[in-house]
This record gives structure tokens, C-alpha cells and sequence, in this order.
């Protein structure tokens, strides 16, 4: 088995450890909860991959059996127990040009080279990154999942074709999910409310839309597929791209989805491991022919928040039942009315959406700069429907402001003067320059000294002061060129270590002073 370095992002003690399969299997109470919340998911995962199928140009299958083979698989390779993985809008979207302009043999290629990349990025360390993102960009990514999720309902209640039927049985589902609860916590409440709307809408004979209006549900087993494609350049060049794209995002979407898990359980998970796992996940779903995906949010919500699932045994049951209710049951899991599953998203939605960060008083107190970043991750998520756009944009503006408030804190004083001749006149003038010099706080530097006014020797004094990139380097030499132009000398000290090191490479002509 191929060993995989561990981030050490991910030793952190500062959370407990997931719970484990065992352990569900020697408590009845945790067992049934693993099942029962695996079979939720399951139901709800029919109706999106479907979805999800369309979007990508391919027959409902692809999809569904995408959903089943990335569950399965990455409930047993993933880094995140009880994370549902599964066919998503956002794989859909990246894959829907490849399979619509040259078929499903370069679709099916393009997810297996997908999943080799995915690899190849965990290897290399691309976990990592996950450090650098901010908390304020965590908190508008969630923001977006849920209205992104509440969005996604809407087409289920608005239209000319929409039955009024459908409002009472999604506000009846609604009272159910938020009600059940305070009565039992033996059955998920979710399951209760699709049975229930299930059997009064067969009792009652109502005709309302349901999941087998959402497209043909499979009749068979998923089977080995080789994609009938030339193993040539031009197919590389071709497929390339779009398989870059869905790695990219697909562990952007999973990796965010695993903190967000993290978060929630108050368990830590490896991060490493669980891109590693996407890889192979996709690896296995192109293998039998389906679209590939990614961590889901909405299902994982539902996995864990609405119905307490901790461990992998959640995450492979929805898979397992996810196959068994299409192949087997097919008939009877497309008269689930729609309303009910619409009704379980909605409180999805709610449920993931952080509400303390759109408080008032919560507005009034955080940095106006951390709530710009929170909207911009909102709103450039919502307009492009495109998660991994809403995050890059939000760790940008992050970095801009950041970057912004830093340069703000270098201070430059005059602190010194020396007569060394003995003439009354002054011979040197020592500047101490404090803060972090880095191109957008050195760039005003160079205006900062009096060229004509200072004496014949000049010392910049660096001591408080750190030096981290070639702008930095390129504006002392430039300060020191000004001094050159009039005949005086400016010499730089007090710098030591990384600093020093950094402007002797990029220069060459540091001071010798004290």
C-alpha cells in the first residue's frame, strides 16, 4: 500500500479523533443511527444526481452510479469519516463541455486523468494550502453553500407546471423535520417526514411531481468500462484541461467541506489523506463509467447535522442503499413526492447557513475588512454558481486587505544625528526604519528620506524591521542609488538572519555598518 505523508497541519490534538466503525458496531444506538442516517442520505442523494446528470449532458445513470461508486470508495480511502462524496453541480459543470462535444468515452477519460492529478496534488502537498485560507472566507463559503442549496429548490416550487398540492406537503415536511425531533431521536427525522408525505400522497391519490419525473432510474449493475479513445497527444491536450478543472475543484470543495465537518464534530481529520482519497474515488468512478464528483455539503449536512452520523459506516451505507434503491426499488423510490426531499433541503439550508455571522451585533464588532471578505466569497459564489471562483476570489481580497493593513504599520523616524568633526555641522543621520517591508509597504519608501537635505553619510537602521521580497530589495537599492547621485553614502544595518541573507543574494550591496 502506498504510504502518504500526513500534513502536519493535520497532527493537531486540539480536537478529538473521529469515532470509528468498531465503535458503531458495538453500540446498537450508534449503529442504528450510522444506518439510518446512511439511508436519509441515500434518498436524497436520487433526486440531485439526476439533477446533476442533466447538467453534464449524460444519461441519468452516469450520475447516479458516479454517486454510488465515489461513496463507497471514499468512505473506505477518505480522511473524513461520515463525509458524503458523490456526483455535484460543480463536477457537472466543469465536465458538461467535454461530454457534450466529443462523447462519453473522452468523459470518462478526462475523470480518470482527473483522479491520477488528484493524486499526484496530495502527494506534493496541496493540503497545505488549506492553512492559508481565512476564517472569514470559511464563513462566506458556508453562507453560499446554504443559499446555493435553498436556490436549488426553488424550480421544485415556482413554475406554471408546480401543483398547489406541493406547498401544504413541503410545509407539512418542514413541521415534521423541526417537530419529530422533540418527541424521539430513534429515527432521523428526515426519513420520518419522506415516509410520511410518501404514504399520504399514495393514500390520498394526489398527483404531484415526484423522483421518477426527475429522469429514468437505472436497471442494472454498473459494469467495467475502457474509454475507446486514441492514447495520443492530441487526446491529452484535449482532455487535459477540463480534467485539471475537476481536480482543482474538487478538492477545493472537499477539503472546505472536511474543515467544515471538522468544525461541526469537533474532530480533526487528514486532510492528506482525504485528497488523496478523492483521487482514487475518481479513479474508480471513471472506472465504472460515471461522471466523477466530490465532497457534497448539502448531504453531508444532512449526514451529519440532521442526523448525527460520526463514522465511515454512514458514508458507505448511502452508497450501498443509494444502489439498492435504484436497481432494486426503483419503482417505488420514484413515488417519493419531490415536496418531501425539497422539505429535507430547505432545513439543509438553514441548518448550514452560520447565523451569527449575519447578526447585527456581529457586524457591528468584526473588522469591516473581514466582512468585505465574507460578502465577496457570498456574492461571487451565488453569481457564478461555482464554489472553487467564490473561494479564490475571497482568499484574493483577504490577502489584498491584509496586505493593505499591514504596509500601513512601517514607520520611518529620523532618530539620530553626529557631529564627528567637531564643526558643528552635522556629518551623519541615522534613520530606524520598523515593520514589515514587502511590496505594497516598501514601495512609498524610497520617498520617505531627504536626498538634498541629509548629510554625507546616511545609516538606515533595520533592526525592527524584516525584508521578505525583491521589491523590498529592489527600493533600498534605489534609496541607496539617490544617495550615490548626490555624492553621500547610505549604508543598511541591523538586519540579520532570513533578511540579511535575502538582500545580500538579491543585491549585493549591503553596508558594512553596525
Amino acid at each position: 500500500m502506498t504510504s502518504v505523508r500526513t500534513d502536519p497541519v493535520d497532527q493537531t490534538h486540539s480536537q478529538r479523533r473521529p469515532a470509528t466503525v468498531m465503535q458503531a458496531l458495538r453500540s446498537p444506538r450508534m449503529l442504528r443511527t450510522e444506518v439510518l442516517a446512511g439511508l436519509v442520505v441515500a434518498l436524497a442523494l436520487i433526486p440531485e444526481a439526476i439533477s446533476f446528470s442533466i447538467i453534464a449532458g449524460v444519461p441519468p445513470q452516469v450520475g447516479l452510479f458516479a454517486s454510488f461508486t465515489m461513496a463507497v470508495t471514499i468512505s473506505v480511502v477518505g480522511g473524513r469519516p461520515a463525509m458524503i462524496s458523490a456526483a455535484t453541480g460543480a463536477i457537472a459543470l466543469v465536465v458538461a463541455p467535454i461530454a457534450r462535444e466529443h462523447g462519453m468515452d473522452y468523459l470518462i477519460a478526462t475523470v480518470l486523468l482527473a483522479g491520477v492529478l488528484q493524486i499526484v496534488l496530495s502527494l506534493l502537498g496541496v493540503a497545505r494550502l488549506m492553512r492559508f485560507i481565512p476564517r472569514s472566507v470559511m464563513t462566506g463559503f458556508v453562507n453560499a453553500l446554504a443559499i446555493l442549496i435553498f436556490l436549488a429548490q426553488l424550480p421544485h416550487l415556482f413554475g406554471d407546471d408546480i401543483p398547489w398540492l406541493v406547498y401544504p406537503l413541503v410545509i407539512a415536511g418542514l413541521v415534521i423535520i423541526v417537530g419529530f425531533p422533540k418527541l424521539t431521536g430513534a429515527v432521523p427525522a428526515p426519513l420520518v417526514a419522506i415516509v410520511l408525505l410518501t404514504a399520504v400522497v399514495l393514500v390520498a391519490g394526489w398527483t404531484v411531481p415526484n423522483v421518477s419525473d426527475q429522469g429514468e432510474l437505472p436497471q442494472s449493475l454498473p459494469e467495467l468500462v475502457i474509454p475507446d479513445v486514441p492514447l495520443t497527444m492530441e487526446t491529452l491536450q484535449l482532455i487535459a484541461p477540463y480534467a485539471l478543472a475537476m481536480a482543482l475543484v474538487g478538492l477545493m470543495e472537499s477539503l472546505m467541506t472536511a474543515k467544515l465537518v471538522d468544525d461541526v464534530t469537533d474532530t480533526h481529520s487528514d486532510k492528506t489523506r482525504e485528497a488523496w482519497g478523492q483521487g482514487v474515488a475518481n479513479l474508480v468512478t471513471g472506472a465504472f463509467g460515471g461522471m466523477g464528483g466530490c465532497a457534497m455539503i448539502g448531504q453531508t449536512m444532512i449526514n451529519v447535522k440532521q442526523s448525527g452520523a460520526r463514522t465511515r459506516l454512514s458514508t458507505f451505507l448511502a452508497g450501498v442503499f443509494l444502489l439498492i434503491l435504484v436497481v432494486t426499488l426503483g419503482d417505488i423510490v420514484g413515488l417519493i413526492p419531490m415536496a418531501a426531499l425539497v422539505a429535507v433541503m430547505i432545513m439543509v439550508s438553514v441548518a448550514t447557513l452560520d447565523w451569527h455571522s449575519i447578526r447585527p451585533s456581529t457586524l457591528r464588532l468584526m473588522p469591516w475588512s473581514e466582512t468585505a471578505v465574507m460578502v465577496v466569497t457570498v456574492v461571487a459564489t451565488v453569481a457564478t454558481d461555482n464554489l472553487a471562483i467564490g473561494v479564490i476570489l475571497g482568499v484574493v481580497t483577504a490577502m489584498v486587505l491584509f496586505a493593505r493593513r499591514v504596509a500601513h504599520l512601517v514607520r520611518i523616524e529620523k532618530v539620530s544625528e553626529q557631529d564627528v568633526d567637531g564643526d558643528g555641522s552635522v556629518d551623519v543621520r541615522r534613520y530606524s526604519v520598523t515593520g514589515q517591508l514587502f511590496w505594497a509597504s516598501s514601495n512609498d519608501l524610497v520617498y520617505q528620506f531627504d536626498y538634498a537635505g541629509d548629510p554625507g553619510t546616511v545609516i538606515i537602521d533595520l533592526t525592527s524591521a524584516d525584508v521578505w521580497d525583491a521589491s523590498t530589495v529592489a527600493t533600498l537599492d534605489a534609496v541607496q542609488s539617490k544617495y550615490a547621485a548626490r555624492g553621500k553614502q547610505a549604508r543598511i544595518v541591523g538586519l540579520d538572519g532570513a533578511s540579511l541573507e535575502r538582500l545580500e543574494r538579491l543585491s549585493g550591496k549591503l553596508g558594512d555598518g553596525s
